[in-house]
């Protein structure tokens, strides 16, 4: 058998790799109509064409191999759902109770009057959601949120404050003020700077000038302590203002109200989120530090509340108070004995002279009766205890022989 030259071999592999070159640069990059017939062959068919019997139908649609990439579309006369995720049931379902109605206030329910600035303006709404279930007790809130002692060419409570009060005639009269006195005081001609002894003598004149205005009612009198505040040295004068309006409203009759404790930690140290009303953390002071939260102002308000409903419990709608006039009519007894069908029996003895020969309760002086010595003063007296009874488990005399016979 002869061989062909090794050079003849690679010649026709040049050949063939050259025809296969040139039939995939003619295959077109986009298929047109005419040869999607052609698109559907290999080109091992191309080559040397399709075996017989292996003819594609002509109505057969190509379908790309990769399925993921290109999915069919759906059918215009097939509706297409999507699955829905899956509902997460919450592992903690809350209950939402209905806020109670206001209960309609009486016509002469005892009015509580609250001033002061913005903190107190927070409180007092607070207060007024406090008692709207009392019907004897209605709160008026009259304050304005830039005011203080200081600044009276702004806001006048010497002049104003009587105003309010001849128009509300409160039962109560609750001030809280002093967030915004920290700045020079107009006194006469000369603007005073804030913490000399000057500033603090004409402060503490005004302090007392407000509480004789408020005093001229006759009514409980209250005034709220400032709470701290996110700025070291402002808590720091606040925490002095306090001591000036405990003392001064002590003075004049009333009574201090301390919120300091319920707006630090155990170190004094001021805090944005605390514990609320009902022993809960929440957030208590807004982002600047100085204003309060919903839960801030509830908890001010909840302080307040104690003091207002001590000096007004008889105002209360389920307090009655008992005296006189409305104690229960008294009836007669039913009548005693045999006629009421009540049977009798014989009184118990608290003395048993069989077993201690008491004749008297313990703690009084005992009277004798009897001459015989009850076996108790035997006993304490020369030790002898009394032999049991006849038969009895502790019965350790020796029977006699007679006594033997007898049973």
């Amino acid at each position: 058998m002869s061989k062909k030259p090794a050079s003849q071999n690679g010649i026709i592999g040049r050949r063939i790799c050259a025809v296969i070159l040139s039939v995939a640069i003619c295959v077109p990059l986009a298929p047109s109509g005419a040869i999607a017939q052609e698109q559907r062959r290999t080109l091992f068919e191309m080559l040397f064409g399709r075996p017989v019997g292996r003819e594609a139908p002509a109505d057969r649609e190509y379908q790309p191999r990769n399925r993921r990439d290109f999915p069919s579309a759906p059918s215009r006369n097939r509706s297409v759902s999507r699955p829905q995720p899956a509902r997460k049931t919450p592992s903690v379902v809350q209950m939402r109770t209905t806020k109670p109605e206001p209960a309609a206030k009486l016509e002469n329910a005892r009015r509580v009057l609250v001033v002061g600035d913005f903190l107190a303006g927070g409180m007092g709404e607070e207060l007024v959601n406090a008692f709207a279930s009392s019907p004897a007790i209605t709160v008026d809130v009259r304050a304005n949120g830039s005011s203080g002692l200081v600044r009276t060419d702004y806001y006048d409570w010497f002049a104003t404050l009587p105003e309010f009060i001849k128009e509300t005639s409160p039962a109560t009269i609750v001030i809280m003020m002093g967030s915004n006195d920290r700045q020079q005081m107009q006194i006469g001609d000369i603007k005073e700077k804030f913490g000399t002894d000057v500033w603090y003598k004409e402060y503490e004149r005004r302090i007392d000038a407000l509480l004789a205005i408020a005093e001229r009612q006759k009514v409980p009198l209250l005034w709220v302590g400032v709470p701290a505040f996110q700025s070291p040295s402002l808590t720091a004068d606040l925490a002095g203002f306090n001591r000036l309006y405990r003392s001064h409203v002590e003075k004049h009759g009333g009574e201090f109200v301390d919120v300091w404790d319920g707006f630090v930690d155990e170190a004094g140290k001021f805090v944005i989120t605390g514990y609320d009303m009902n022993g809960q953390q929440a957030r208590l002071r807004e982002a600047d530090g100085i204003g309060m939260t919903q839960a801030g102002k509830r908890k001010l308000a909840f302080y307040v509340e104690k003091f207002v409903r001590r000096h007004l419990d008889s105002a209360g709608p389920d307090l009655v108070k008992l005296d006189g006039s409305n104690l229960p009519s008294l009836t007669s007894l039913p009548a005693l004995g045999i006629d009421a069908g009540q049977v009798r029996t014989q009184p118990i003895s608290l003395t048993d002279p069989d077993l201690d020969g008491g004749e008297r309760l313990l703690g009084d002086q005992p009277v004798r009766t009897s001459v015989v010595e009850t076996p108790r003063e035997r006993l304490t007296k020369r030790g002898e205890m009394s032999d049991a009874p006849r038969g009895r488990v502790d019965d350790y005399r020796v029977s006699t022989p007679d006594e033997t016979a007898t049973k």
